[in-house]
């Protein structure tokens, strides 16, 4: 996509989360990653851990995550099981036993579509192996209508510090529409609850071109959010990727793209914007507002742009471990299967370059809005001024960033698009490739 379209939201993926592309990564790799871990840690890079939970009450229309709906109790503990054998296989490895996790993730699929019982449950094995009591965040992602006043006391026990929210939008039709599972009042509910027991930091959830939106129910969506007041708001511009229910019908029935164009998207995250930081919040990313710059830190999020370890645990989850990227298997059935027989449940693999882990950290970091040139000429022996010159140069004339001393600091119009400018530094045999 060119960084000026405003065409239709077409099939395909536009939110860059690592690189190289994950087209790149191959199975032939899966000893990398293993090797990898039988070295003990070259440096004491700070360890977070992402555990996948992939059920969910639905599946929502823009999906494109690995999630199964309709199973019952024994399925779950299966799955917990072989989530717990993996993670205790990992814990003997050399480059990670007896290191301290900085960071926890739980996501989905629907984290809190497990009962209280089975986190309490699953929180205690895990312990057996390893333990996040000391991690400076621990972040869980619940679906409103999958949460009572007694399993949000629960996450505050089992050690939680940051709830995310997934509301997405407060109009009812438009929830139906897109397949969620929750309504407003659900919303609402669990927002008090979440309130009530207390976190560190609370986010919540939009998103921007759901079918069906408009520009009087998005600025009703926005000013709501501003009433709630979380510590920290995520907006999302709808996009979608080649698995998604609305992607498939769109391939099978030749239908138009029910989505808001990509200026429509970036014209309400702007608005967003301007209502929220005039509410006193500030940008933090190109989709992410806090109250607080100083203190409301997303801890994964940052160690993550930054080329920490990063365990990923479950069905078809992502990790990052000694300069190694990885995927797990990413069917149900053979990741159970693996980790009942005691194998890692790795599927594929890739080891970047030194050159390509400096564009890694490059492109998340300029998701944030800007980067400074002494970080990376202290980690990587290079000035990213010339490495990346003739991108920053037309990028700078373009509008989409400006270069004032040691910063390059993202334009508001550099921020709303800034995963479409971001190919322009991949490798040049990276840029037209399929991205997932």
């Amino acid at each position: 996509m060119s960084s000026e379209s405003s065409s239709a939201t077409e099939i395909g993926s536009y939110f860059i989360s690592n690189y190289p592309p994950y087209s790149q990564w191959k199975r032939e790799n899966v000893d990398e990653i293993l090797a990898a871990l039988q070295r003990a840690p070259r440096r004491e890079s700070p360890l977070g851990l992402y555990i996948h939970i992939p059920f969910c009450r639905k599946r929502c229309k823009f999906c494109y995550f690995r999630v199964y709906t309709d199973q019952n109790a024994k399925a779950i503990e299966n799955y917990v099981q072989a989530l717990i054998k993996e993670v205790e296989l990992l814990s003997e490895k050399p480059a990670i036993a007896g290191r301290n996790f900085h960071f926890v993730y739980f996501g989905g699929g629907t984290p809190s579509y497990l009962s209280s019982r089975q986190l309490q449950s699953l929180r205690e094995r895990l312990h057996r192996s390893i333990s996040w009591d000391e991690a400076r965040e621990v972040t869980f992602e619940c679906e409103p209508g999958t949460l009572s006043l007694d399993k949000v006391k629960t996450l505050r026990d089992i050690g939680v510090t940051r709830v995310s929210l997934g509301v997405e939008n407060f109009n009812d039709e438009i929830l139906k529409e897109n397949g969620r599972a929750h309504l407003s009042p659900e919303i609402l509910r669990a927002y008090d609850w979440i309130q009530d027991v207390g976190f560190p930091q609370v986010n919540i959830d939009l998103i921007a071109g759901m079918i069906g939106e408009t520009d009087d129910n998005w600025a009703q969506c926005v000013e709501k959010a501003r009433e709630m007041s979380p510590d920290n708001i995520t907006i999302y511009q709808m996009e979608l990727p080649y698995n998604t229910i609305i992607s498939k019908e769109m391939q099978q029935s030749g239908i138009a793209s029910p989505i808001a164009d990509w200026a429509t998207k970036r014209r309400w995250v702007d608005e967003a914007f301007n209502t929220l930081c005039a509410a006193g919040y500030q940008i933090s990313s190109g989709n992410e507002l806090v109250k607080n710059l100083e203190t409301d830190h997303f801890v994964y999020r940052d160690n993550l742009f930054r080329g920490s370890d990063l365990l990923g645990t479950g069905v078809a989850s992502f990790g990052h471990l000694q300069g190694v990227h990885y995927q797990n298997l990413d069917q149900l059935t053979d990741y159970v299967d693996a980790c009942d027989s005691g194998r890692l449940p790795v599927n594929r693999a890739l080891t970047p370059t030194s050159h390509q882990t400096l564009i890694r950290e490059v492109v998340l970091q300029l998701k944030e809005g800007r980067i400074h040139r002494e970080p990376f000429q202290n980690k990587f022996g290079v000035d990213i001024f010339d490495e990346f010159a003739g991108a920053l140069a037309a990028q700078q004339t373009a509008g989409y960033l400006k270069i004032e001393g040691d910063e390059v600091t993202l334009t508001r119009r550099g921020l709303l698009q800034v995963d479409s400018l971001l190919p322009e530094y991949f490798e040049e045999e990276h840029r037209e490739v399929r991205y997932t």
